[in-house]
């Protein structure tokens, strides 16, 4: 139920007319996992903390760097240093006291990923590497948890929706996993934050969409989304489901 406060918090939200107050309280009982807390994962942890969702997962391992602020919008230079779920989860909680925020400051891999996850209804994945991308997306396929993937790199970015054993999933791209140090990443060359921002807040709408509408022709499935900001192209391309994937074939 929503309380006085939540009624006036969220009415922009909530006079939407096919959203209401019905749609409010599907996100104050959600429990959404977000991986990364860089460029993307703060932008997705700010407006999903702001849309009112009831439990926000942080997982990240690492710490807040200087070269970190020219995107990653939870993170102020006092807090270099940090650990990024630790000042993230500081500035949603002022952001939104009203949700519960848990902190995971540790590295994903195959032994804890699938405790870490469990009990979640949806999760964003916005890693900066295909290594975790594929490790999200086998576990989320194989627990049938819907999810959304994205990656930025300098003025470009691309993601997908998931939902396992019903949409094609990032294995159905991307078969093998590139070896580290065989793919750019903006470490080497870059990244502008706006793109960032920019895709954060996409997943963030997919994540509120399938949360609040129920409905899989809202979702980006089976769809790639493309934008290359530097020369405003804004492209889609389909995706075929591979009914052989590894991952999320049910074969």
């Amino acid at each position: 139920m929503l309380d006085d406060k939540e009624l006036e918090k969220y009415n922009r939200q909530i006079i939407i007319s096919n959203f209401g107050r019905e749609g409010q309280e599907k996100l104050k009982s959600s429990k959404v996992c977000i991986i990364g807390l860089g460029g993307l994962g703060s932008s997705i942890a700010y407006y999903l903390a702001s849309a009112g969702i009831g439990t926000l997962g942080l997982i990240d391992q690492d710490k807040v760097e200087l070269s970190n602020l020219n995107r990653q919008i939870l993170h102020y230079e006092e807090d270099v240093g940090s650990a990024k779920t630790q000042s993230a989860a500081d500035k949603i909680t002022q952001l939104n006291p009203d949700i519960n925020v848990r902190t995971h400051s540790i590295k994903l891999d195959s032994s804890n990923i699938q405790t870490l996850l469990s009990g979640y209804d949806f999760i964003v994945e916005a890693s900066d590497n295909f290594e975790t991308k594929v490790l999200v997306n086998d576990i989320c396929c194989k627990l049938d948890l819907p999810f959304v993937i994205g990656g930025v790199y300098q003025f470009e970015g691309q993601m997908m929706t998931v939902l396992p054993g019903k949409s094609a999933c990032y294995r159905c791209i991307f078969k093998e996993i590139p070896t580290p140090g065989s793919y750019p990443t903006t470490s080497d060359d870059g990244v502008i934050g706006t793109i960032a921002g920019l895709f954060g807040i996409i997943e963030a709408n997919e994540t509120i969409k399938y949360l609040v509408f129920e409905d899989p022709q809202k979702l980006l499935l089976n769809t790639m989304l493309y934008v290359d900001l530097q020369y405003n192209s804004y492209e889609t391309f389909q995706i075929e489901r591979d009914i052989k994937c590894k991952s999320c074939s049910r074969n």
